[in-house]
C-alpha cells in the first residue's frame, strides 16, 4: 500500500505529516524509525492532520509533536494523558495520540497512565521504552534490566524491571501490542492500535544509542531473528523460527503447569509445519488469561527460551471513557431547560448590603 491509498478520511502524503522543524535526536536514535513509521501509517489511514493531535509528556520521545503538521501538546513530566482526557472530552471527534517513555510513563507518570488505561479513553499511547533515561543523561529507569550500570547504578541496578504490559493489562487495558523501531511490523500495529476503540496501548523497543546501546539485540539484532521473534496474528498458530535457526517451533500450553511452553515442530510430508499434531495454541486477541502469559514471556532468565511477543496480544473493546461522559450528561439535562440565572438563584441566597 502507498502512500496515496488511504483506508478512509482524506488523501495525504508522508509529506504533508512532516514539519518544518529540525529532527532534534541523537543520530540513529531509534526514534527517527518510529518517526518514520508513525508518518508512513497516518496516510493510510486516511487520518486527517487538522483532526489529530500528538499529546507528549518530557523526554526525548516527548519532542513527537514538533515533528509531525498536526496539533500537538508537549505538555509536564508524565502528565499527558490528563491533558489528552481534556482534550478528548472537549471534542471527541478529534484523533488523540499519546507518545511518551518508559520513565515519563511509568515512573513520574504511571499513576496517570494507569487511570486513562482503566476508564478506556479512546486514544492510542505509544510507550518508547529504551529501558534508560536518556533526555537526562543515562540513569537506571523503571525498565532497566537488573545490573544495567548507569550513573544511578554504578554497581549495577538492583531494582527489578517493571513490564509495561504486564502494567497495562493490570490497569485493565483493552488493547495491548508490541513493536520496536526498525521493525517493518509496526505499521501495522499502528493500524490495528488506530481502529481500536478505545485506549490502545503499544510498547515500542528504541534503541537508545548513546546509554542503552543494542539492549535488545537478543531478540531484535536481524541475524536469526525469526528464531528469537513470536509475531502474533489472530486467528493464526503461535509458530516461530525457521530451519537457519534451529526449525520450526511453536507455543503450547503446559496443562498440568498452566502455563506456556515452546515445542518443537515437524514438517508435513508436503514441507508445512504440522502445528496441530506439536499442540501449538492459535492466536485469540480476546484470550486475557493467555495475553497476561505472553506479555512475560522473557520476563526472567527462566524463560530464556522463549521468544519475544510482539505484535497485537490483547485485543477486546469495551465502551469509551469519553462516551459514558456524554451519555451522563445527557441524562442530567434529559428534560431540562438551561437557564443560568435560575442557576445561580438555587437553593441559599444573600444579600449584601454596604
Amino acid at each position: 500500500m502507498n502512500d496515496m491509498t488511504p483506508i478512509g478520511g482524506v488523501t495525504t502524503t508522508l509529506k504533508d505529516w512532516e514539519t518544518d522543524q529540525e529532527v532534534r535526536w541523537c543520530p540513529g536514535c531509534g526514534d527517527y524509525a518510529i518517526l518514520k513509521a508513525v508518518q508512513r501509517t497516518l496516510p493510510e489511514l486516511g487520518a486527517d492532520p487538522a483532526n489529530t493531535v500528538f499529546v507528549s509528556g518530557i523526554g526525548c520521545s516527548s519532542r513527537f509533536p514538533y515533528y509531525v503538521e498536526s496539533y500537538g501538546f508537549h505538555t509536564i513530566h508524565g502528565r499527558a494523558p490528563a491533558f489528552a482526557t481534556g482534550i478528548k472530552l472537549a471534542n471527541p471527534e478529534l484523533d488523540v495520540w499519546i507518545v511518551t517513555g518508559d520513565g515519563d510513563g511509568m515512573s513520574i507518570g504511571g499513576n496517570h497512565t494507569m487511570h486513562i488505561l482503566r476508564r478506556n479513553l479512546d486514544c492510542q499511547i505509544l510507550l518508547f521504552n529504551n529501558e534508560i533515561y536518556g533526555l537526562t543523561k543515562g540513569q537506571s529507569s523503571p525498565t532497566s534490566r537488573l545490573g544495567t550500570n548507569s550513573p544511578t547504578s554504578p554497581l549495577g541496578s538492583y531494582d527489578r524491571p517493571a513490564s509495561p504490559c504486564a502494567f497495562a493489562l493490570g490497569s485493565g487495558a483493552r488493547f495491548v501490542a508490541r513493536g520496536f523501531d526498525v521493525s517493518k511490523e509496526l505499521t501495522g500495529v499502528l493500524k490495528a492500535a488506530y481502529h481500536h476503540k478505545g485506549a490502545a496501548f503499544i510498547e515500542i523497543f528504541q534503541n537508545c544509542i548513546v546509554y542503552n546501546k543494542d539492549v535488545f539485540d537478543d531478540f531484535a539484532a536481524p541475524k536469526g531473528a525469526e528464531g528469537r521473534q513470536l509475531w502474533l496474528k489472530n486467528g493464526e498458530p503461535m509458530l516461530f523460527g525457521s530451519e537457519k535457526s534451529g526449525g520450526v517451533k511453536g507455543i503450547a500450553l503446559d496443562h498440568d503447569a498452566l502455563m506456556l511452553k515452546v515445542v518443537d515442530v515437524i514438517a508435513k510430508d508436503d514441507g508445512t509445519p504440522d502445528w496441530k499434531a506439536a499442540g501449538v495454541i492459535v492466536h485469540d486477541v480476546t484470550n486475557r488469561s493467555v495475553a497476561y502469559m505472553l506479555v512475560d514471556l522473557r520476563a526472567t532468565p527462566k524463560f530464556a527460551d522463549f521468544p519475544m511477543a510482539l505484535g497485537v496480544i490483547y485485543d477486546d473493546p469495551r465502551p469509551t471513557f469519553e462516551t459514558a461522559v456524554a451519555d451522563e450528561r445527557a441524562r442530567a439535562s434529559k428534560g431540562k431547560t438551561p437557564d443560568l440565572a435560575a442557576l445561580l438563584k438555587r437553593g441559599q441566597t444573600w444579600t449584601v448590603e454596604s
